[in-house]
C-alpha cells in the first residue's frame, strides 16, 4: 500500500501497485487518479517522513528571465565578464556543458550564442528573503544553507497546519512558483544528507523522496563524490583505495574506515548506511567575511596588488563595522594566471575589525608571495569571528608608559633629584577580571546544539 500526493492539484489518495515502482519510489512519479498529471508522488513512508531540503532551480538565472521574458528560451549565464568564472547559468546553457565557477572564457568556447549578464546580488537576496519567509510561514525550524536553498523540520506539521510535511512543502513549492515567479525542487526523507540529495533527483521543479526502507539499496550505486563532505581531493584518496561507490562503502567496517580516513571514516559509514543524527539547526553562525576581485590582466607587482589589497580591506572593514563583527585570523586568497589558488592566513593577538590591522596583516602575507607569479584574482577576508565588543581591547600598559612618560618628563626649572615618585594606579576588579578571563572567553569551545554521530 502506498500513499501518493499529486504535486499540481494537491489531490491525495491509498495506491495498490502490482509492481514496485522504480527505485522504491525515490525520484518516480505516478499519474494523479484525479486531474490526470503525471507528477503525483506516490511512497509507503509518506505521511511520516518530515525533513525537506528546498533549492531554488538556477536561482539568478531564473530570476532574471523571470524579469525579462525574451530570455525565457534562450541560455543565461550569470556572471563571467572578460575574466571571471560563471556563477550561475539556466538549465538551457547546462545542455551545453556549463557549469557553476566554470571560467568564462570556457562558457563562451562551449556555448557562444548564451547570453552574459552581471549578478545582481542586492536583487536576488531581496528574493531569496522572500522564499525564506515562506517557509517560516511553515515552521521556525529552518536550516539556510546559502540564499537559495534551506533544510525545514516539519515534524510539527500536523499540530500547526494539520497537514502532513509533504503536503505543506507541495504547497510551498507551488506558492513559490505562483507568487515569485521561480520554480524550486525538494527533497523530502527521514533525515538532511538524504533530504539534500532528493532534492536534486528531479531538477527542475521536481518533488523527490527517498525512504527508510530503500535508502540503503537507493545508496549503493551511486559514486561516492554525492556524500556530503566528499571533496575533489577525499574522492581521489577513495578512488586511490579502489572504492568508487557508496555500496562498497556499506561494506567497510567502521574501525577500518576510521583507521584509514580519520573522524571522516566515521560519517562515510553511517552516511552509507542512510544514518544522519544531525539536527535542523534554526540558525548557523556566519564562519567569515571576504571580498575578492578577478582583474582583466593578470597582475605581478606588488605596488598594483597593494592597491587593490587595499580596496579590498576597506569593503572587509566596513562590512564588519555594519555586522557588528570581529576577525581574529587574517586570510589572504590568491589565483595564479593557470588557476591554482594559494590561500594564506595569519592569526592575530586579538579579534579586529580597524582596518589598519587588517591590511598590515594582509600585505605582510602578500610579500611573501611576489615572486614573480602572476595573478588573476585576490581576496582578502577574516575568519574565526567574535562579537564587536570583544574586539581591538584597550591597551592598559600602553596606557600607564604614557602617563608615566609624561608625569617624569622634566622642565627647565627641574632637577632629576626634584622628579616626582609616581605611583601606577591600581587596576580594578574589572579589569583583572579581564585580564584573567580573556583568554579563556576566547578560545572556549562554542556549544553546538546537534547530534553527534553514534560510536
Amino acid at each position: 500500500m502506498l500513499y501518493a500526493l499529486c504535486t499540481d492539484c494537491q489531490h491525495k489518495w491509498r495506491l495498490t501497485l502490482d509492481r514496485p515502482l522504480p527505485k522504491g519510489g525515490a525520484g518516480s512519479y505516478v499519474a494523479c487518479s484525479s486531474c490526470g498529471a503525471k507528477r503525483a508522488i506516490a511512497h509507503a513512508e509518506l505521511p511520516d517522513l518530515f525533513i525537506g531540503h528546498l533549492d531554488c532551480d538556477a536561482f539568478y538565472a531564473s530570476i532574471e528571465k523571470r524579469d525579462r521574458p525574451e530570455l525565457i528560451d534562450q541560455p543565461v549565464i550569470i556572471g563571467g565578464g572578460h575574466r571571471g568564472v560563471v556563477s550561475t547559468c539556466c538549465y538551457v546553457a547546462r545542455k551545453y556543458g556549463v557549469r557553476s565557477a566554470m571560467p568564462a572564457f570556457k562558457a563562451r568556447e562551449l556555448c557562444p550564442d548564451a547570453v552574459f549578464l552581471p549578478p545582481d546580488m542586492k536583487k536576488y537576496q531581496r528574493e531569496g528573503y522572500r522564499v525564506r519567509d515562506m517557509m517560516r510561514a511553515l515552521t521556525p525550524d529552518i536550516e539556510p544553507l546559502s540564499i537559495d536553498e534551506a533544510f525545514l523540520d516539519l515534524s510539527n506539521a500536523h499540530d500547526m497546519h494539520g497537514k502532513s510535511p509533504a503536503e505543506c512543502l507541495v504547497e510551498l513549492q507551488a506558492s513559490v512558483r505562483q507568487e515569485i515567479g521561480i520554480t524550486v525542487s525538494v527533497g523530502l526523507s527521514y533525515n538532511k544528507f538524504l533530504a539534500k540529495i532528493a532534492s536534486d533527483l528531479n531538477k527542475p521543479f521536481g518533488f523527490s523522496i527517498i525512504g527508510a526502507a530503500e535508502a540503503v539499496n537507493f545508496l549503493a550505486d551511486k559514486p561516492v563524490r554525492m556524500m556530503w563532505g566528499v571533496g575533489p581531493a577525499m574522492e581521489r584518496k577513495l578512488h586511490d583505495d579502489g572504492i568508487t561507490t557508496i555500496g562498497q562503502l556499506q561494506e567497510r567496517d567502521i574501525h577500518a574506515l576510521q583507521g584509514r580516513y580519520g573522524s571522516i571514516g566515521k560519517r562515510l559509514y553511517y552516511f552509507s548506511r542512510g544514518e544522519d543524527n544531525r539536527r535542523v539547526e534554526q540558525s548557523t553562525e556566519r564562519k567569515s567575511l571576504s571580498s575578492e576581485t578577478t582583474f582583466n590582466e593578470d597582475v605581478a607587482g606588488l605596488d598594483e596588488l597593494t592597491a587593490i589589497t587595499t580596496r579590498l580591506t576597506a569593503r572587509v572593514a566596513s562590512d564588519l563595522a555594519r555586522k557588528e563583527i570581529a576577525g581574529h585570523t587574517v586570510v589572504l586568497k590568491l589565483k595564479s594566471s593557470d588557476f591554482k589558488t594559494r590561500t594564506r592566513n595569519m592569526r592575530l593577538t586579538y579579534p579586529t575589525l580597524r582596518e589598519d590591522v587588517i591590511l598590515d596583516t594582509a600585505l605582510t602575507l602578500l610579500k611573501k608571495e611576489i615572486d614573480g607569479t602572476k595573478y588573476r584574482l585576490l581576496g582578502v577576508g577574516v575568519t574565526d569571528l567574535f562579537a564587536a565588543d570583544q574586539a581591538d581591547p584597550v591597551d592598559l600598559f600602553a596606557e600607564t608608559a604614557a602617563v608615566i612618560a609624561t608625569d617624569n618628563a622634566t622642565t627647565e626649572d627641574e632637577t632629576p633629584d626634584l622628579r616626582k615618585t609616581i605611583e601606577l594606579p591600581r587596576p580594578t576588579a574589572e579589569q583583572l577580571r579581564e585580564s584573567l578571563t580573556r583568554r579563556y572567553r576566547l578560545h572556549k569551545k562554542k556549544i553546538v546544539r546537534q547530534h553527534r554521530f553514534r560510536f
